[in-house]
């Protein structure tokens, strides 16, 4: 699996799936799921009242994903995962690396070959944006996939910049 830091706006990419860094209710909200939810239009929240209506009446858990169509975006899916809220009192970065593999699982199951990703958890849930990267690569390597091409898409340059100097750190060891 190849993976790509890019510069954009996620939801004007051409890939298979787009992921939704997605408010718990699947109900659409501010950031990224307000962006999809403006973007894609009614279809996406169409399915994803019908999802709170049968499988997830009390909201998606935080870590898990499911999909949706992607309605009039330019990919075919939008998985959406709810990140967790950064917190300095408890360790959660293995709900937000789940964020990523159970995504990633669920891109294959539809067997996308390409999916991009926002960077989750660091706009309003306030994760630090060196570690919410490196906590996003070091899912997306440990995951075997049949996903051929990742994209984490950087909502600006500086935060693209970071995650280059970060990529690079974890590329040369941590050196």
């Amino acid at each position: 699996m190849r993976i790509e830091l890019v510069t954009g706006d996620i939801t004007a990419e051409h890939v298979d799936a787009v992921v939704n860094a997605a408010n718990s209710s699947l109900l659409g909200g501010g950031g990224v799921d307000g962006a999809i939810h403006r973007k894609g239009g009614p279809a996406i929240l169409e399915e994803c009242r019908a999802l709170r209506a049968s499988r997830y009446g009390q909201g998606l858990p935080v870590g898990q994903a499911v999909a949706t169509t992607a309605g009039q975006l330019p990919a075919r899916w939008v998985i959406h995962t709810v990140g967790p809220v950064f917190s300095t009192d408890e360790d959660r970065s293995p709900l937000l690396r789940s964020c990523y593999s159970t995504s990633l699982a669920v891109a294959a199951g539809l067997e996308a070959r390409s999916v991009a990703f926002p960077l989750i958890s660091s706009g309003v849930y306030r994760w630090p944006k060196e570690d919410a990267v490196a906590q996003a690569l070091a899912a997306l390597q440990a995951e075997q996939s049949t996903v051929q091409v990742v994209r984490l898409v950087l909502f600006d340059e500086p935060t693209r910049q970071i995650a280059e100097r970060v990529s690079q750190t974890a590329h040369d060891g941590g050196s």
